[in-house]
């Protein structure tokens, strides 16, 4: 029997083999991939496989005749390695429900689940609970800065936004929720695989921001819409497990929620964005579910996907109606020109 092995997307007929044999255990070959591996038996059958895309691990299965053998632990193994070698260090993973217990023997943690869906872990044992310090100590080093006191009662909310760029949508979301509450966290999405650059984001939600009193913003780290927790904002994927994902998000923002007080979250439209729509979806449905009121902001629409095109296609007329001043500055500087570059070769700059 040989050990674990990459499967290249190249070879068709491998990775044929590994879909079947996750379907016959009741898995789908997540779309989302950037490493298979497999074991293969003395026939050269693959008979054991596991994937990963960036520091998750996804889409593991064993071939019910060969349960036992430890196949598995060589298969996770492998791919800990592999991550290894990249420089990453804290990975996550999904599973079935029923495979979780396995999982945590072999040093993961739980962080949620979605019942009868799926188990979210991690390999740090206090990785989720160092994020949400982290947040407690930005909320409380801003209330004091601001000399703001929180009664027991005061309504807080929160906005999470992507802002690729930051449009004038975005600034009415803000407007709203700093008026009708006392305190307002905006998690901004932190990891750089936007058009527009992290930093780039980052300054121009900070301007936006400026004149509210009230607003704190947060990176959002890896447990907010992120390539971990939800990789189908990002990359297509189909609605089933957009929808998987959304929940699994959602579960974890409640649980980000209740340790910052939160009630609320508004969000805007995004008229442009099949995924968003759906997550909004979901969000209207299970938010409620979980202990936090789902605000949707009718009238001006968040879309970061019309002010791409506009840099796409040019049309500077436009877009000057989209965003506020300094992010139209920032579109037009020339230090701005690799940005939008990028946006000018990318495919499609609507989010799908």
């Amino acid at each position: 029997m040989n050990e674990a092995a990459k499967i290249y997307p190249s070879d068709k007929r491998a990775m044929q083999e590994v879909s079947a044999l996750l379907e016959q255990e009741g898995i789908r070959l997540d779309r989302n991939l950037d490493y298979t591996c497999a074991i293969r038996d003395d026939e050269g059958h693959i008979i054991a496989t596991g994937s990963m895309y960036e520091n998750t691990l996804r889409c593991f299965a064993v071939d019910h005749r060969h349960r036992g053998e430890g196949l598995l632990n060589r298969v996770i193994s492998h791919l800990m390695e592999k991550e290894l070698e990249r420089g990453n260090l804290d990975l996550f993973l999904y599973t079935k429900v029923a495979s979780a217990r396995f999982f945590h023997d072999l040093g993961f943690y739980e962080i949620a689940r979605v019942p009868e869906r799926l188990v979210f872990m991690e390999n740090q044992p206090d990785g989720f609970r160092h994020c949400l310090s982290r947040f407690e100590r930005e909320t409380q080093a801003f209330l004091t800065e601001r000399g703001l006191t929180l009664g027991k009662d005061d309504p807080i909310a929160a906005i999470v936004m992507n802002a690729n760029p930051f449009t004038k949508g975005h600034a009415h979301l803000v407007a709203q929720a700093s008026r009708e509450n006392k305190l307002v966290h905006i998690f901004l999405l932190s990891e750089d695989v936007s058009l527009v650059p992290y930093a780039a984001r980052k300054e121009l939600v900070e301007l936006g921001i400026a004149g509210f009193g009230n607003v704190v913003l947060h990176a959002s780290g890896p447990y907010i819409i992120s390539n971990a927790t939800f990789p189908s904002y990002f990359l297509p994927d189909d609605d089933a497990a957009s929808v998987g994902h959304a929940e699994l998000d959602l579960t974890l923002f409640a649980k980000i929620a209740e340790a910052l007080s939160i009630r609320r979250r508004y969000v805007g439209e995004e008229p442009f964005s099949q995924v968003t729509g759906l997550y909004n979806k979901v969000m209207r449905e299970k938010l409620p579910e979980l202990g936090v009121e789902c605000l949707a902001i009718a009238g001006r629409a968040v879309s970061a996907s019309d002010v791409r095109q506009c840099v796409k296609d040019g049309d500077w007329q436009h877009l000057q109606e989209l965003v506020p001043e300094a992010t139209y500055d920032w579109l037009r500087s020339e230090a701005t020109t690799p940005v939008r570059a990028r946006i000018a070769a990318a495919d499609h700059v609507r989010h799908h």
